[in-house]
């Protein structure tokens, strides 16, 4: 199974890649057109600013290429960001495969840290993505902007508002946590991406 991880400038790159090692799967990291059309899944990951990962995508003509892929897509964390219609991050203008804004944290409470950086449970669970998954799994997040709840939303979590912890549309799925991080759970929901 051809497997590949878009190469741009994302910091959690190199995790994701050993974490599909771990689970078997020998990915490509690359951003080449022809590779990406031909994949039978594509995992689009993302540590850092929405702005500059647009440019670049935009750039290598990725962002189009992107949104009309047929074949399982999974982003992860900026991945799932960059897949929504915009980005308060820079005012950004994303692939837009999810028609949802991606808003910044804003809390007056002292104590909720922005960004959120931990451990969450998920619930609400829907979906292939989920299969054999417990409803309140924890998962590991790092992020500061989120996507609110909607009718793409396939789990949920909350910090600071209740919002969309993974999204699915046809092909396109995405999570706000990083699996690649986070034990057993999450390397079961990276294998049933792989399954799908």
């Amino acid at each position: 199974m051809k497997t590949i991880i878009i190469k741009y400038p994302a910091g959690n790159v190199q995790s994701v890649l050993f974490s599909l090692e771990r689970i078997g799967v020998q990915a490509v990291v690359t951003d080449s057109q022809e590779s990406i059309q031909t994949a039978e899944k594509v995992i689009l990951p993302g540590v850092g600013e929405a702005n500059f990962a647009m440019k670049h995508l935009k750039k290598k003509k990725l962002d189009i290429l992107l949104s009309k892929l047929e074949q399982p897509v999974l982003g992860i964390c900026l991945g799932m960001q960059l897949l929504c219609k915009s980005s308060e991050e820079g005012s950004t203008t994303c692939i837009g495969v999810f028609d949802l804004l991606v808003k910044k944290f804003q809390s007056e409470n002292k104590n909720d840290k922005i960004p959120q950086i931990g451990w969450n449970t998920i619930h609400n669970l829907k979906g292939p993505l989920f299969e054999k998954i417990t409803d309140g799994s924890y998962q590991y997040f790092v992020h500061s902007y989120y996507a609110h709840l909607g009718k793409y939303t396939i789990a949920k979590t909350d910090y600071i508002v209740s919002y969309s912890a993974a999204l699915q549309k046809k092909n396109f799925y995405a999570v706000q946590f990083h699996p690649e991080k986070s034990s057993y759970v999450g390397h079961k929901i990276l294998e049933n991406f792989i399954r799908l």
